[in-house]
């Protein structure tokens, strides 16, 4: 082997390496402008948010405010004396009591669910799973005027009942917990059924506790998709005592909420609505990034 041949083969070399220098330059620049494109628009809502209305109409992609204010975050929460006030933290609480009840909800009725396709065996069961793969084909706006139909007919329109029960089951998180449950080992559940445990039992305390990636993936998913709904909620509630953050803020973008652009409150309330979100999934990425890699990795 000649010493050209040792330097191409030699392992761990990055790819980049093997470009030259300019190659690589031009690249890195490409990532770096790609980035800062992906990026400037959150620097441009955070900034808005301290801005007055004319400067915000005035110099909408300024990055730097004229005058700094916190005018915006305090109508917000309540600390302005300003007469068209905006129930931000009404719309707060009905999105946290929403999103907590209807993701314990999900992760508890979608892995008994996904334990159950994965490991009993019970007639139509492949039928049952088909069904599952069918819902996640439809699309949601197909089902929001059947939605309300049935809200409508059993008394659950424009109620908190309305807006949670029909979302504490999830088609997504059924498929993610069964495809996760096969990855595990049987030789652990035959091992608990010879100790006398029950199917319950082997569910609840021998491969729950290892399910644990898929479970935190599975509250990240389920605790985002209640947070940021808003069709079903459209359709399952009328008043303004049931607004969530987003139904609100909708209607306060479409100018229901005062008159003028008002883009600093604007842009302050739907800041302040993915701070929840993002701060749940930076604390948990690393499981779930194994919650994701485990559902499609079988032993």
């Amino acid at each position: 082997m000649t010493v050209k041949d040792a330097t191409v083969r030699a392992p761990g070399r990055p790819v980049l390496g093997r470009f030259p220098l300019p190659a690589r330059v031009v690249g890195w620049t490409l990532v770096a402008g790609l980035g800062l494109l992906y990026v400037l628009p959150f620097v441009l809502q955070l900034v808005t948010g301290f801005k007055t209305d004319p400067d915000a109409a005035a110099h909408p992609l300024s990055p730097v405010p004229v005058t700094p204010t916190t005018a915006a975050y305090q109508r917000l929460f309540g600390l302005s004396r300003a007469a068209d006030g905006v129930p931000f933290l009404h719309w707060l609480g009905n999105s946290a009591f929403v999103a907590v009840v209807v993701t314990a909800g999900r992760v508890l009725f979608d892995s008994m669910a996904g334990y159950a396709l994965a490991r009993l065996r019970f007639p139509g069961r492949s039928l049952l799973f088909g069904f599952v793969l069918g819902v996640m084909a439809v699309p949601g706006v197909a089902l929001l005027i059947p939605k309300f139909l049935v809200l409508n007919t059993f008394g659950l329109f424009d109620t908190y009942t309305g807006m949670i029960l029909p979302l504490m089951v999830d088609a997504a998180g059924v498929f993610i917990m069964k495809q996760f449950f096969e990855s595990v080992p049987r030789e652990v559940e035959e091992a608990a059924r010879v100790d006398g445990a029950g199917v319950f039992r082997v569910f609840w305390s021998v491969v729950l506790p290892m399910a644990r990636p898929a479970l935190i993936t599975l509250t990240i998913l389920s605790f985002q998709g209640s947070w940021n709904e808003f069709t079903h909620f459209l359709v399952a509630t009328q008043s303004s005592q049931y607004e969530t953050l987003t139904t609100g803020l909708a209607r306060f973008v479409s100018g229901g909420l005062g008159s003028g652009t008002q883009y600093p409150l604007k842009l302050a309330a739907a800041l302040l609505s993915t701070v929840p979100v993002a701060v749940l999934f930076f604390c948990f990425q690393r499981y779930f990034v194994q919650g994701a890699n485990a559902g499609a990795v079988k032993e």
